[in-house]
């Protein structure tokens, strides 16, 4: 038997497979290197980013924090649309297209 997982307790962007992750990454208009870092200060970079960018273009934030999957999309709410890679290894990254 197995336990709950963060799924059970937390909405979650849209995920996306390692071959997706890596054109969206070549793609990114932006990428935010995060890792060692926690709430709130990659929602208000992301927030700071998004602002800067043209409709259509893309943020990655690349984070190990796995709270910041969830915080950041919510954070930009309406500016952008978001979807999320896990690595399997601890490292995320959120794609944050400007709408």
């Amino acid at each position: 038997m197995t336990g709950p997982s963060l799924d059970d307790f937390v909405e979650m962007p849209d995920e996306v497979d390692d071959e997706t992750a890596e054109q969206l990454a070549d793609q990114a208009t932006e990428t935010q290197d995060m890792t060692g870092e926690v709430c709130p200060y990659p929602q208000v970079e992301a927030k700071k980013a998004i602002q800067t960018l043209d409709s259509g273009e893309l943020l990655v934030q690349e984070t190990d924090h796995v709270p910041s999957t969830e915080n950041v999309p919510r954070a930009v709410g309406d500016d952008a649309d978001a979807r999320v890679w896990r690595s399997g290894s601890g490292l995320y990254r959120i794609f944050l297209r400007k709408r």
